[in-house]
């Protein structure tokens, strides 16, 4: 019978423009992680590739068949024998849109569960900031449960972070892990991150995996970092709190989530209303 105890570790990167260097970055801090004793290993948002030139991106990617940063990770996470979150990997979805994919990799080396990501981030924020993911990203259209020895994970990514019914569907259909891999800009890190993570791990009884991108970039983008663990009750119990490469590590107790659900089990508690306008 497997315990309702592991070890979890979240990796931070400051990803680049080469994917070889990328690629090589994360496999060593995620051997190292797992070299610590993390039985469950997560990486950030665009973990193989941070560019924000639309021709370049297209050009440094692929389908996910022919993906070399995936077919590494999945090796190793054979190598480790981990349980392995790719926060996620640009690939092609068309001619002219690619996916931002989630995959969770087994202690075997296969592909498990893949989640695209939903809600496109199309933002202006003060001081000149503008982001359209939506340009080259297909949105994705399934909310995805799967299978870890411990729990179910609900898988997400960044943006999704701020659409909080999501979370609470993937936790009324089973969902004991929320993952949140984020490359979050550092102007809204500083304001949400913290307060956001924390009210999604309250409002669902959820641990709460948040690995970050962290730094400024080689294309010029700058991220909060500030990777999380949060456990069901809310507590950051694992944070690394600047923006530097590296990993945090905490214990989790699964038993955890159903003792917050316990104390308030709002998760039961929704009912049919109808909205009035005047």
């Amino acid at each position: 019978m497997t315990s309702s105890r592991f070890t979890a570790a979240c990796i931070q990167m400051r990803s680049c423009r080469d994917v070889a260097t990328n690629i090589a970055v994360a496999s060593a801090l995620i051997r190292q992680a797992a070299a610590e004793g993390a039985q469950f290993i997560a990486t950030p948002e665009m973990t193989s590739l941070l560019e924000t030139d639309r021709q370049s991106q297209f050009e440094k990617t692929c389908e996910e068949g022919a993906d070399l940063a995936l077919a590494v990770f999945c090796d190793v996470a054979k190598d480790c024998h981990i349980w392995l979150l790719i926060g996620s990997l640009a690939v092609h979805a068309s001619n002219d849109k690619l996916a931002n994919r989630s995959f969770l990799i087994g202690p075997d080396g296969a592909v498990n569960a893949r989640y695209d990501k939903i809600h496109m981030f199309d933002v202006d924020l003060a001081g000149g900031e503008s982001y359209r993911e939506s340009r080259n990203y297909a949105a994705g259209e399934r909310a995805v449960l799967a299978d870890l020895p411990w729990g179910k994970l609900g898988m997400s990514v960044c943006y999704d972070l701020r659409f909080p019914h999501l979370y609470r569907q993937l936790a009324q259909h089973g969902a004991g892990i929320l993952s949140v891999p984020a490359a979050f800009t550092r102007q809204t890190g500083a304001a949400h991150w913290h307060i956001l993570l924390r009210a999604r791990a309250i409002e669902t009884g959820c641990y709460v995996m948040a690995p970050a991108q962290g730094g400024e970039h080689e294309c010029g983008r700058k991220t909060y970092g500030h990777s999380l663990i949060i456990a069901p009750w809310g507590e950051v119990v694992a944070e690394l709190p600047h923006e530097e490469t590296g990993f945090v590590m905490a214990e989790i107790d699964m038993a955890k989530v159903d003792e917050a659900r316990a104390r308030v089990p709002s998760l039961g508690h929704d009912r049919a209303y109808r909205f009035d306008e005047s």
